[in-house]
């Protein structure tokens, strides 16, 4: 499908209201699980600090990397020096934690109302506790952003900092878990594509280097300033559908390896045995969702990607597909596959967004747990979103998994329905 027959080019209803998101802050929790020498250091308050508690769950058996530097009211009053304050926290972390080898000072929404310069914190803090720690300030503040944004605005703040080089270099730009990195790592290195290297690393010492030879493929969609960011340090990106599903995952790597020159033999044959097994996987859940219609509200901005696999390869029906962002630079691709027909959105007004939900009655609503629950109550299926950000769901051996989870909650109806009628 070309861009003629898919929905780049269709008219975006862009609304500008009330919203209902998560905040940046959030994306802590699956980034220092990735960045195994880093500490994220919230300035915020303690909703803040209860926030990252309930979203991480209750860690007993380890240390968790992250923390919050409670703003007391002394410090909202202007009381009290808060950079002071804050250099002095920052110094018992570093005693108390020697393996930190690189400290994230995250805004918040109170760091920000009191205009607290973290900026400048993490350049005198990096002064002062270099080479040991390298000291980097992004904002996780939900004033302005959802969740997912967290992680962009951190690589983002990374990238000025990147030794340069004029190597020809793959970079592989995007949060996965471990496993499913390793899966992406290995199917290129059957290729013979090296060498690859990952924005965020696992540790400090294997950060990647960029310069004007460096191409960088893209695997999560919420990245447009990371995306800038890599742009004005001279790298190229690699437009692609993003690795969802076995056509997205087949799509991605074609394009990595059409930019290396990879042998279209070779290619066939690297991807021959788990595009099966996706498209087996798949297959078990297509029974259950082809057919079906979905509606989706902007939360992750995942959402255009999930909509072309869920339409293209599961059989679905998209009414509406909601995003917080569009940026067709990054997923371009994506809706030049998805045929036309849905809503394409942008921005939210959840009032006017539910009466075309209402309208619409959907077999499954992807949204926000603040909606799911009072929806649910409605007699509508929900999906939570923020389930397709913590669960592993790309490239070709997590696809039967992602399709899962969206058959689940209709096959749970089901048998409900089935249950009350009984």
């Amino acid at each position: 499908m070309n861009a003629q027959t898919g929905c780049r080019d269709v008219p975006v209803l862009k609304e500008r209201g009330q919203r209902e998101v998560f905040c940046g802050l959030t994306g802590i929790i699956w980034l220092h699980r990735k960045m195994q020498d880093a500490f994220f250091l919230v300035v915020g308050s303690r909703t803040c600090a209860h926030l990252l508690q309930a979203a991480a769950g209750v860690m007993i058996f380890a240390e968790p990397r992250f923390g919050t530097a409670i703003l007391e009211e002394k410090d909202l009053a202007g009381l009290a020096d808060a950079n002071l304050e804050l250099d002095r926290e920052v110094a018992r972390l570093l005693s108390r934690r020697p393996d930190i080898k690189q400290l994230f000072l995250v805004g918040s929404c109170p760091s920000e109302v009191i205009k607290l310069d973290l900026h400048r914190a993490a350049e005198r803090l990096s002064a002062i506790h270099a080479p040991h720690v390298r000291v980097y300030n992004y904002s996780g503040s939900g004033i302005e952003t959802t969740f997912t944004q967290g992680e962009d605005a951190c690589l983002a703040a990374m990238v000025p900092s990147l030794p340069a080089t004029t190597a020809r270099e793959l970079l592989l730009v995007g949060a996965l878990p471990d496993v499913v990195e390793d899966q992406a790592l290995a199917l290129l290195a059957a290729m013979g594509i090296a060498p690859v290297r990952c924005l965020p690393a696992r540790r400090s010492s294997d950060l990647p280097a960029v310069g004007p030879n460096t191409v960088f493929a893209l695997v999560q969609p919420f990245l447009g300033d990371t995306h800038a960011a890599l742009e004005r340090r001279g790298a190229r990106h690699i437009p692609a559908p993003f690795p969802f599903g076995a056509d997205g995952t087949t799509a991605w790597l074609r394009a990595v390896a059409q930019e290396f020159g990879v042998p279209q033999a070779t290619f066939d044959a690297v991807i021959a045995a788990p595009k099966a097994r996706a498209e087996k996987a798949i297959a078990a859940h297509a029974t259950t969702l082809a057919g079906k219609s979905v509606f989706f509200f902007p939360d992750s901005q995942l959402e255009i990607p999930l909509a072309r696999f869920l339409t293209r390869e599961c059989g679905m029906t998209a009414i509406e597909v909601g995003t917080p962002y569009l940026h067709t630079g990054l997923v371009g691709p994506d809706l030049d596959l998805l045929a036309q027909g849905p809503v394409i959105s942008e921005g939210q007004d959840v009032d006017l967004q539910l009466t075309r939900l209402r309208a619409a009655r959907p077999d499954l609503t992807v949204c926000g747990l603040g909606l799911a629950n009072p929806l649910e109550a409605e007699g509508l299926t929900t999906k939570w979103a923020i389930e397709l950000v913590f669960t592993p769901v790309h490239f070709y051996e997590q696809a039967g998994d992602l399709a899962g989870l969206f058959s689940r909650p209709l096959r749970r109806r089901a048998l409900l329905r089935k249950e009350a009628a009984e």
